[in-house]
């Protein structure tokens, strides 16, 4: 096997990969074994037929497509491992320049990553963000603390009022219709949340357990049913079951039961540097993105429409995860706002192309300037997480596979390039 490589039309390397005479008729022969039980003719068994019968028949070209399948995976991936620069971002297209009973010529059309013409990436000066915890962040954590240890208490001498948590059956309609999705039994409804059509709420504020009366409302324009946008509603509703949320009293008492500390100012006090940390963790990744966008804008750099593609698959992931710990599917999700896939997706195209140059220009700065990760870096980073885990180091690393060592090394990588980003630009 014969290749050659040339540079191609935006970001595309083309490898001309040429079998001879001897390698292609091997690659014919194989092709022939791995398909020959799916043939048969009068006078022979099927799956017995000798290949020269079947070319005479067929045409001589009858394994050249499976005889390509088949090899040039094989001799592609053998090229790539002796091509160290080369790398991939998608499928290679292939096209076939010459074939006969001499020999074969393939062209892999291969997507690569594209070049970077970095700007300035040194010396650049931004406005440093930063946040500070306020007494009224340390109180609305004091508050999750008492909801999380609220308790629901059944009221029976009272109507129901803003606050409450109430158990309804509704049915709604419109025009005397009733429409689909509109109809409920024994649902909770937390009345002042807004998560019922607006009025709807406020007129059940003052029913009391066993009523059932009409609620007149309208659709918001904008609301994500076609068919209801604007139109006026009835629903029919019956009031079950009255709650309202009982806040335990905060005290000293109150806080070492919940969670451990001695006194409210001291919980306020750990709670506070807890809340810093996680506001300075926040307020660093903000100042890491204003660099690398100024470095990013700077330059220049063709992004291709499979690592648009990719980013925004990536997106897709992320946001079917988080969906799906919350009982939804991305496919309902996108049904319920009135969109599609197509353009839900294209939707986020603009981050996902910023996103994919961001990342072109990280690559193309860790190799100019050489950033990498030794293995005293690696291993303090897999202390870490063995100590997290409650494992032991030589047991914890011994147990991850070379992918997930790998996965370590570019997190450390990106974090030595961002030490390095920061010791060269000024935040202020």
């Amino acid at each position: 096997m014969n290749y050659k490589i040339e540079q191609g039309e935006k970001s595309t390397v083309k490898i001309y990969i040429t079998l001879d005479k001897t390698e292609w008729e091997a690659a014919n022969q194989e092709a022939y074994e791995k398909t020959k039980g799916k043939y048969s003719l009068q006078g022979f068994r099927k799956g017995h037929v000798p290949k020269a019968i079947l070319e005479r028949t067929y045409g001589k070209g009858v394994f050249y497509e499976d005889a390509i399948n088949e090899s040039f995976p094989k001799y592609y991936y053998d090229i790539l491992d002796k091509e160290a620069d080369l790398k991939p971002i998608d499928r290679p297209d292939i096209d076939i320049e010459k074939i006969d009973d001499d020999g074969i010529t393939m062209v892999a059309i291969v997507p690569v990553k594209p070049d970077v013409k970095l700007g300035a990436y040194k010396g650049i000066k931004i406005e440093k963000v930063e946040y500070n915890v306020t007494d009224e962040d340390v109180e609305a954590e004091l508050k999750k603390l008492q909801e999380r240890n609220s308790r629901m208490v059944e009221v029976t001498d009272r109507p129901a009022q803003d606050g409450d948590t109430v158990v309804i059956d509704y049915s709604g309609s419109v025009d005397g219709v009733k429409f689909p999705g509109g109809t409920a039994e024994k649902q909770n409804l937390v009345l002042g949340s807004g998560s019922f059509i607006p009025g709807f709420e406020e007129q059940v504020v003052g029913m009391n357990i066993g009523d059932e009366k009409d609620i007149n409302v309208t659709f918001p324009e904008d609301y994500h049913v076609e068919d209801l946008k604007g139109k006026d509603a009835v629903f029919a509703i019956k009031l079950h079951e009255i709650k309202f949320k009982e806040l335990p009293e905060v005290n000293d008492d109150f806080i070492k039961d919940a969670v451990g500390s001695e006194t409210i100012e001291a919980y306020k006090a750990e709670t506070r540097e807890k809340l810093q940390k996680e506001k300075d963790a926040k307020a660093n990744a903000e100042n890491e993105d204003k660099l690398l966008k100024a470095i990013s804008d700077a330059s220049e750099v063709e992004v291709p429409d499979v690592l648009v593609e990719n980013q925004i698959d990536s997106i897709m992931q992320d946001l079917e995860y988080r969906l799906m710990y919350q009982g939804l599917k991305l496919e309902d999700y996108v049904k319920y706002i009135g969109s599609n896939m197509e353009e839900f997706r294209n939707n986020y195209r603009e981050q996902a192309a910023a996103n994919a140059k961001y990342q072109l220009v990280i690559d193309k700065i860790i190799s100019e300037e050489k950033i990498d990760c030794t293995e005293e870096e690696l291993d303090a980073r897999i202390k870490e997480l063995a100590e997290q885990s409650g494992k032991e180091f030589e047991a914890f690393k011994a147990e991850m596979n070379p992918r997930q060592i790998d996965y370590i090394k570019d997190s450390v990588i990106i974090k030595n390039l961002f030490d390095f980003l920061k010791s060269n630009n000024e935040i202020a």
